[in-house]
């Protein structure tokens, strides 16, 4: 009775192990016919990293920090106001720019004023012309009356020599008022030669007013896109200088997109739009979708600080590899939970 128990039990035993085993070979089946479909369909690799635009925030100007208006990992919208620059050297500046502009304006104001008195004196000037040329006429057909009563003996010599003197006289004044006004037109071309040499320097400080209201401008350093804030390397009251970094934003209206780094062995089969299947490792399990948008035209090694130069004797055969770009064409509200750094899993479909 105990011999037939146990041959039952061994039985028993026999079938267990057979139906794990072939569920075990079942199994290898399944996963090694998937894995030859997959390498078939599919170039993978795991050297791949999420991507994203991070910008550094920088100053313009040099100065004292007012006051911040953000912490680290802060979300911001564009326009919002990051970093306040105390801008008390700035506004002087403005006003001196400010104050420089009415002088020079003042000043087309006197020109003008100054040509119309010089046009006034112009007019006066051609009024005595006439004047004096009317004189000069009478006075010269009196001198040849004279000339003509002196021949006839009806006039004495001191009388003809009185009429020549008044002609002369005349001659004299009728040229002063022709030099006259000739200084006038002179004076009124003189005036407009300097006011166009005074709106050359109005229009010098009009721009150098406007670059002083630039600079008070960029005293509010403002977010220039939406985006979350990164690493903040500032205090309050800290002297920066233009064109220092104060933090980092990251732009989070560009997308994201992966930079997958495939062997050189991989690319022959992989097309513009081609498309991707992506696993993030922080979140195992859930896929992504994307697109190959362009292959790198040279491989990573090329554009390091240092390339390889194998004419040097130093050659070592090594798979190269060469950055592909893919970008997430799943909707923001799905890859918004993603990083810039994560390390991701990319399956490009073959050609």
């Amino acid at each position: 009775m105990t011999k037939k128990k146990n041959y039952t039990t061994d039985q028993i035993i026999t079938r267990v192990t057979g139906w794990i085993a072939g569920a075990i070979v079942v199994l290898l089946a399944i996963w090694g016919i998937s894995s030859m479909v997959k390498l078939y369909r599919y170039e993978e690799t795991n050297d791949a990293q999420v991507e994203e635009y991070i910008n550094p925030v920088t100053t313009r100007v040099t100065g004292y920090i007012r006051e911040i208006r953000y912490e680290e990992h802060q979300e911001v919208q564009k326009g919002d106001t990051l970093l306040i620059i105390d801008n008390s050297e700035y506004k002087l500046g403005q006003q001196e720019a400010e104050a420089s502009l009415m002088n020079a304006q003042a000043q087309i104001q006197v020109m003008e004023s100054n040509k119309t008195t010089s046009g006034r004196q112009a007019d006066a000037s051609q009024s005595q012309i006439a004047a004096a040329r009317a004189k000069r006429l009478k006075q010269q057909q009196d001198h040849e009356r004279y000339v003509k009563l002196y021949e006839a003996e009806s006039a004495t010599l001191q009388q003809l020599e009185n009429s020549k003197a008044a002609l002369d006289i005349a001659d004299a004044e009728y040229q002063t008022a022709i030099n006259n006004y000739e200084t006038s037109i002179s004076k009124v071309n003189d005036i407009k030669s300097q006011k166009n040499v005074v709106l050359a320097e109005v229009k010098r400080r009009e721009a150098l007013l406007n670059r002083n209201k630039l600079d008070v401008g960029y005293t509010v350093i403002v977010a220039p896109y939406n985006g979350k804030m990164g690493r903040r390397l500032i205090q309050e009251g800290q002297l920066i200088q233009a064109g220092q970094t104060l933090g980092f934003i990251v732009d989070q209206e560009a997308g994201k997109w992966i930079i997958a780094n495939f062997k050189e062995t991989q690319i022959a089969s992989m097309k513009v739009n081609g498309l991707v299947k992506v696993e993030i490792d922080a979140f195992p399990g859930e896929y992504f979708k994307g697109k190959v948008v362009s292959l790198s035209p040279a491989t990573g090694a090329r554009f390091s600080l240092l390339p390889p130069d194998n004419s040097t004797g130093n050659f070592v055969k090594v798979v190269q590899r060469i950055p592909v770009k893919i970008i997430l064409t799943d909707p923001k509200k799905l890859t918004r939970k993603l990083r810039a750094g994560m390390n991701a899993q990319v399956a490009v479909a073959k050609d």
